[in-house]
């Protein structure tokens, strides 16, 4: 069995999001979670199966999201390079990470072949250390990877050396798991959002594998840090909450509440319930391992 955790540029249009869902189970795959943000104009669809019903969900759920997408007309305050913007395979139980770099290579020769939309292969999979990170390949939004596309070091792994009109670039890679984690502040500050996000990063003293950005959400009305925990062997959700917290109370701002992106393993959530990390709904429909289980 192995994972995909594939990031949409498309968070409102429910029946988009509906059509994208089927899509993934047409192929066969077990659709085990859909997280939709507005403001980020963004979908989460996490997703389980064997290698073959896995790679026949993503490359659906490419045409899919290439069909029903115009990044000419998107706006959301997530980074983003395409339609389908992320599409990340992690091992499960008995499967390996060079099978899941195996898939991420073929999944992205299938998807430029069925939509001509150019791929980077990034994080185990990738072929370029340069931009093997999502950060680099987002690296000045889409204006600048239109420029940059075809130059040196910036041929697409699979495609055209052009962004397509309406779908941009896709990323596929294959990587471990991590926990997308998210935490709303009772604030519109945004510059004070982004010295809570700075400080939050590992690489400024924050906890190991701690990514994160700050956004103003109109429809929410507060500023959010947005972390991945890339390390969640050593730095849980628990210790992530407490540093933002901490850092919020040294600028005089509260956490009003904080959710989980899609799904986290269970140690990662371990000391921690629903009602102390402020979350909305049950802790239990977070954790991969019961969503494996009755999902």
């Amino acid at each position: 069995m192995i994972e995909c955790v594939a990031n949409v540029s498309e968070g409102c249009d429910a029946a988009a999001i509906a059509g994208m869902a089927a899509a993934v189970r047409l192929a066969g795959a077990r659709l085990l979670d859909i997280h939709s943000d507005g403001d980020h104009n963004r979908s989460v669809f996490t997703f389980v199966g064997t290698v073959l019903e896995v790679e026949g969900a993503a490359v659906r759920l490419a045409c899919e999201a290439v069909g029903r997408i115009d990044l000419r007309r998107h706006r959301g305050v997530h980074p983003r390079i395409g339609a389908l913007d992320v599409v990340p395979f992690v091992p499960l139980d008995g499967s390996s990470m060079s099978e899941c770099v195996n898939v991420a290579r073929r999944v992205g020769a299938a998807i430029t072949e069925e939509t001509g939309v150019p791929v980077f292969l990034y994080g185990r999979a990738a072929t370029n250390p340069a931009r093997s990170t999502l950060a680099a390949l987002r690296r000045g939004g889409l204006d600048a990877l239109r420029v940059r596309i075809g130059h040196v070091g910036w041929v697409p792994d699979f495609g055209p050396p052009e962004l397509h009109p309406t779908a941009g670039a896709t990323a596929v890679g294959a990587r471990p798991l991590l926990v997308a984690y998210n935490v709303c502040l009772e604030s519109t500050d945004l510059d004070v959002g982004r010295r809570i996000a700075f400080a939050a990063r590992e690489a400024n003293g924050g906890p190991r594998g701690a990514q994160a950005l700050a956004f103003l959400l109109e429809g929410k009305g507060c500023v959010q840090v947005s972390m991945n925990l890339t390390d969640v062997e050593e730095t849980s959700v628990l210790g992530a909450f407490r540093r933002v917290s901490d850092l919020a109370a040294s600028h005089g701002v509260r956490v009003a509440s904080s959710e989980i992106v899609g799904l986290a393993p269970r140690h990662a959530l371990a000391g921690v319930t629903a009602k102390y990390l402020r979350l909305t709904g049950r802790l239990e429909d977070h954790i991969l391992e019961e969503q494996l289980v009755n999902g």
